[in-house]
């Protein structure tokens, strides 16, 4: 079942990478107590990821912060390396932190999966963006095949 507004987030973890190397956050450490915007994109590196919806969110950091984001937080089904690569040839600095969901499972968690076999990208998440609010989705924007309208950065600080 898709996650809807005004349901918990479900529990799980992310690879991230630290000074120290590969690491990991749990969602009670991202969502409790905060209000995150996270958005999932089907690929690191991949042409609307990378020319829009990531650049996007990189541009609005401060607005989305003046509308009391405290974290804006990018995932994709490929592992904490590229996820960290991608971050620095965005030019993320702190402003997104990068969330490698490698084996899908979050995706899969909230019900948002994609099935990419037919491009050789194997499952993947869907392109999305969910306010959370304290570990509660607030507003949920889900694109439909192909679209991007409803996740990118300009559609979330209307919703917030």
């Amino acid at each position: 079942m898709t996650i809807s507004a005004g349901e918990k987030m479900p529990a799980g973890a992310f690879g991230i990478m630290t000074e120290a190397g590969p690491g990991a956050i749990s969602t009670d450490d991202l969502f409790s107590g905060k209000k995150v915007v996270l958005v999932s994109v089907p690929g690191a590196f991949t042409p609307t990821c990378s020319a829009k919806h990531l650049p996007g969110f990189v541009e609005q950091a401060a607005a989305l912060q003046g509308k009391g984001v405290d974290t804006v937080a990018c995932m994709a089904v490929n592992d904490v390396f590229v996820m960290d690569a991608w971050g620095k040839d965005q030019n993320v600095a702190d402003k997104v932190m990068m969330l490698a969901d490698g084996n899908g499972e979050y995706a899969a968690a909230l019900g948002l999966e994609m099935d990419g076999n037919a491009f050789g990208m194997g499952m993947r998440g869907q392109r999305f963006a969910i306010v959370v609010d304290d570990g509660v989705a607030t507003h949920v924007g889900v694109e439909a095949p192909g679209a991007f309208e409803v996740s990118k950065a300009e559609a979330i600080l209307e919703a917030l």
